[in-house]
């Protein structure tokens, strides 16, 4: 019979902020066999390093090359899709379902979870009116089980799940209903995404003292799915994606391809309110910014040399991938950029290209994640030079309530503001991201690729029955672990 497993993926944990703040953590660490640290692909954000767990293949074999990218058959940057069929692999429940036709899977918030092959789902997904209006919400399957999830635990709170709003709420209700569905379901694999600390540690940077708080906030949920899978029989794992490393400040990589004449714009609105609009079509070269990575569209083949040499000697640029260097770090597919840049450990990526903060596009002042060509950790904050913001945002509300359309104008574009960022695959020692728990042979090693999660997670489920056929599906980099555990 397979072990039930919950894996908590609590986001941005690494091993230096495991400590007096965390005792239920520091406590399951050290009764499993410590921390043990991954090591992520490139880049190493969400939607990269999920797929990455889930597959055990690169991105250059999933496809996900980051959180967006640049759609050259759309032409359209595409940024926080949520169908899994973008997905490329079998993934691991699949594997599983090919050995133990019994096994089930539930997921509870990691990302591709919309039409994905899983028994149970909840993932956010809001309705958007045609007033303009943004209404909190989910999606599940079972359809049936929304309802149940929204009558015992409230409405998904949406905006606390992303925004200047964001706090413990949003994960206390995925944690609620990953207790939901360990208690009404039998899945052997229940996945739960827990975002809290991802957020405050971009706001505040991992050393800020108020982190000791959320700290206490994410092991307190934690520990309360620790109580519930005791209690059933379950067997918990912890992951993390990334860790959050401290920065200073942003590379604003658009404008340096627009100073070089590689990126155009067009000017949107009546004379005194023109707005400056990257111009896809007509642009030779543009980066699309995800956190410390971006990935770098070039029109014309014969301008990658060129536009790699420009790049590389920006400050704030530590690294640029193109041809046989990008397939060497495993993104060699055609939603990755044509150049790669991977930024200094204390910089990051910003989006925008205008140069004047009177001619940003209307959206960038708002939370937009699907409109902006890229990723905007600004979204976390109220602009600090607005006169009683949280005012500001109420009167546009009021006004979307009695039908008027109203433009929550409230996010600051000052990049300086974001104090912690991830992406890049090799970071100082601590900020690695983690695998916690009770792990049978190969996984005993004290760094291991992020790969290797998916073949944990068949052996921690299947292997005591099915030992043969799991290890026949390991991914080259357990075989790797494998065969060095054996010399």
């Amino acid at each position: 019979m397979a072990q039930r497993v919950c894996v908590l993926n609590i986001v941005a944990l690494s091993p230096n902020l495991i400590g007096e703040a965390t005792p239920r953590i520091k406590q399951f660490a050290r009764a499993s066999g410590g921390v043990r640290t991954l090591r992520p692909p490139l880049p190493a954000v969400t939607c990269s390093a999920q797929s990455t767990m889930l597959t055990g293949l690169a991105p250059a074999g999933h496809g996900i090359v980051g959180n967006g990218w640049h759609d050259r058959a759309l032409g359209e940057v595409q940024f926080w899709k949520q169908s899994n069929q973008l997905v490329n692999g079998e993934k691991v429940w699949e594997t599983a379902r090919r050995i133990d036709p019994s096994f089930t899977c539930a997921n509870a918030c990691w990302w591709y979870a919309m039409h994905a092959t899983t028994d149970t789902m909840i993932t956010p997904r809001p309705v958007y009116k045609a007033d303009g209006r943004k209404l909190p919400d989910c999606l599940t399957t079972p359809p049936e089980l929304r309802d149940q999830l929204q009558s015992k635990l409230g409405q998904f709170p949406l905006f606390k799940f992303w925004g200047p709003g964001a706090d413990i709420e949003s994960t206390d209700w995925i944690a609620f209903a990953t207790k939901h569905i360990l208690e009404q379901t039998q899945s052997t694999l229940t996945l739960a995404y827990l975002p809290h600390l991802d957020y405050a540690l971009q706001k505040v940077g991992p050393g800020h003292p108020s982190i000791r708080q959320e700290l206490r906030e994410i092991d307190r949920i934690v520990g309360g799915l620790f109580d519930v899978c005791s209690r059933l029989g379950v067997k918990p794992l912890i992951v993390s994606e990334y860790g959050i490393v401290p920065v200073r400040d942003a590379v604003w990589i658009n404008r340096t391809l627009r100073d070089a004449g590689y990126l155009a714009v067009r000017l949107e609105g009546g004379r005194g309110h023109q707005r400056e609009i990257l111009d896809l079509e007509h642009s030779r070269a543009f980066a699309v910014s995800d956190h410390q990575v971006a990935h770098v569209t070039v029109r014309d083949p014969a301008d990658v040399a060129t536009v790699e040499a420009l790049l590389s000697r920006v400050d704030g640029i530590e690294r640029t991938l193109s041809g046989e260097a990008r397939r060497a770090v495993g993104l060699d597919h055609p939603r990755a950029g044509d150049i790669v840049c991977v930024s200094a450990a204390d910089r990051w990526f910003a989006y925008g290209w205008w140069l004047d903060d009177a001619k940003a596009p209307d959206y960038a002042r708002t939370i937009d994640i699907h409109r902006k060509p890229g990723y905007d950790p600004c979204e976390l904050f109220l602009d600090p030079k607005l006169l009683w913001p949280k005012g500001r945002v109420m009167g546009k509300l009021l006004l979307r309530k009695l039908g008027l359309r109203a433009l929550l104008d409230v996010i600051p574009l000052d990049a300086s503001l974001v104090r912690g960022s991830h992406g890049r695959a090799q970071q100082a020692s601590g900020f690695d991201p983690v695998l916690i728990g009770e792990l049978p042979d190969p996984f005993l090693e004290q760094s291991m690729p992020m790969a290797c999660v998916r073949d944990a997670i068949l052996a921690c489920t299947l292997g005591a029955e099915h030992a043969t056929s799991v290890q026949r599906e390991f991914t080259p980099a357990t075989r790797v672990l494998l065969s060095s555990g054996r010399r």
